[in-house]
């Protein structure tokens, strides 16, 4: 049976990165199921009530209260010792920090917004008529929508349904086609490529089909953490 861990933390409690940082490092190590809630929410919520707890970051092990505060790393180990050691494996637990994809994909949608937003004004913002007004509307309702959607999608979704969402190699593919299918759309836009612009539209096509591949599982998961 696989060990489950549940931290109990707030988005106002800063010791709480320090905990998740600890047992994100033991779920890379050990193969437990590991979920971060948050106790504003209602999961969070019905642990709090059905243990009493007073204070956060908080560890349940197994519905069984095991620390409270910051645990280090061996405390974290001797806590799941039963777990096995952990193959090779994609799938990772999603906590209150952004992973490394996410946060790339939220600075590239900041910096799509720049450019698009630039743009726009330099050619007399949405009611202008600009050459570049159409990469420009691309560069916005692909670059910027896309990469937040990206980078929240997987980030939220997973702490919402509990489950892992499979990153390494394929996130990273993902955004390199959506980097790739973007710039190539608005150069052959700008160019008057029309193949251009559809080899780059159905490279973005692909980045989504990707991200839409990651999701999947985590729609069609049955939730079973049993709040009891």
């Amino acid at each position: 049976m696989t060990v489950r861990v549940q931290l109990l933390v707030s988005e106002w409690c800063a010791p709480c990165r320090g905990a998740e940082e600890v047992w994100q490092q033991v779920a890379r190590q050990k193969a437990i199921a590991f979920e971060v809630l948050d106790v504003g929410q209602r999961e969070g919520r019905a642990i709090v009530a059905r243990i009493g707890l007073k204070t956060v970051p908080a560890t349940v092990v197994d519905g069984t209260l095991r620390h409270v505060g910051v645990p280090t790393l061996a405390e974290a180990l001797a806590f799941v010792s039963t777990a096995p050691d952990k193959g090779a494996s994609a799938s990772q637990y999603v906590g209150m920090t952004l992973g490394p994809t996410s946060q790339w994909a939220i600075a590239a949608a900041a910096v799509y917004l720049a450019l698009a937003g630039t743009a726009l004004v330099f050619g007399g913002g949405i009611a202008g008529d600009p050459p570049w007004r159409a990469p420009a509307l691309h560069a916005f309702g692909l670059g910027f929508a896309a990469f937040v959607v990206f980078g929240l999608g997987e980030h939220m979704l997973p702490r919402f349904t509990g489950a892992p969402i499979r990153g390494g190699g394929i996130a990273w593919l993902q955004q390199g086609m959506g980097h790739a299918g973007t710039l190539l759309l608005i150069a052959g836009l700008a160019a008057g490529q029309q193949a251009v612009a559809l080899a780059g539209g159905i490279l973005a096509w692909g980045a989504f089909a990707i991200f839409a591949g990651r999701l999947l599982p985590l729609l069609r998961r049955k939730d079973t953490r049993g709040f009891h």
